[in-house]
């Protein structure tokens, strides 16, 4: 269904127009959602194979990893959100095939691509930390980016606020108020291509060990989610109520990511493994100064 918004940030002067079609073809209609969230994983397929030898990665086989991982990792985003909404498909399973008509979960998608990836790692015999690594920072990549399809659905806000960075549209309504409200879809992106930069770098200049892009990962995206899945009205909830309180379920995984990311990486504090100080140093990378270094 075509639908168009008329979207505004007041207090910063700024308003569009969209559409969340982009375009037909014949009497179908291709969503700028879709597009969106395939640019994103396309642009985080292309880092993955740029940077496996930094992670001493074969890119053959990190190709099969990922051709798995992604037809995995749809119908992970869909079955979990399908898992934590089933009244609204207990009465007509079948309507869980309808993908189509929306209704994806960005941690089922992590959970689904990770296991079918993982599974393909293992049998042909690598080693699951580097390709974890490589994963879980391409992921931000198509995380920062495909939030925009969110924006483009006028979908995933927040509670209403006063900020001067506050969106209203067409959708936002909360609680049959027409109100304002946090864009909680900029947040996350911003939030994503930053830790995609940090880690990045940090990576080319820092890692000393399997794993530690990955534990930085859970820490970073752990703790951006819980906070902003507190400001989001559309979350999935638990189906059973914690001291008495309905809790969301993003906010539990995130602390759960959070806490484990921390402790791993104060238990590796001083591990290092000889091949990622090897490989900068055959590139010409200094690890003191963060540039790379001049053949004499």
């Amino acid at each position: 269904m075509v639908e168009n918004f008329h979207v505004q940030f007041p207090g910063l002067g700024l308003q569009f127009d969209i559409s969340n079609v982009a375009f037909q073809v014949g009497d179908r209609n291709i969503y700028w959602y879709g597009l969106i969230i395939a640019a994103g994983m396309l642009l985080a397929m292309l880092y993955a194979w740029r940077t496996a030898p930094r992670y001493n990665v074969q890119t053959s086989k990190l190709f099969n990893c990922v051709i798995v991982g992604v037809i995995t990792g749809i119908i992970g985003a869909r079955l979990y959100y399908c898992a934590f909404a089933w009244e609204e498909y207990a009465s007509n399973p079948i309507s869980i095939l309808y993908i189509h008509e929306g209704g994806l979960a960005i941690y089922g998608g992590i959970i689904g691509a990770l296991a079918g990836g993982l599974l393909i790692a293992k049998l042909q015999k690598m080693k699951f930390l580097p390709i974890l690594d490589i994963t879980m920072i391409s992921f931000l990549i198509g995380q920062g980016i495909g939030r925009w399809g969110n924006f483009m659905n006028q979908e995933a806000f927040g509670t209403a606020t006063d900020l001067p960075w506050r969106m209203f549209s067409e959708n936002t309504y909360i609680d049959g108020a027409h109100v304002a409200v946090h864009p909680c879809f900029l947040y996350e992106s911003l939030w994503c291509l930053l830790s995609f930069v940090v880690l990045h770098f940090f990576g080319k200049y820092r890692q000393r060990y399997a794993g530690q892009i990955f534990y930085g990962y859970l820490v970073l995206y752990g703790f951006e989610r819980m906070i902003v899945e507190g400001l989001r009205t559309d979350s999935l909830y638990l189906p059973f109520q914690i001291f008495g309180m309905q809790v969301r379920v993003s906010q539990v995984l995130s602390a759960a990511l959070f806490a484990i990311g921390i402790i791993m990486l104060i238990i590796n504090l001083k591990k290092e493994d000889p091949f990622y100080a090897n490989y900068r140093r055959k590139k010409g990378i200094s690890r003191s100064k963060g540039k790379r270094k001049k053949a004499h």
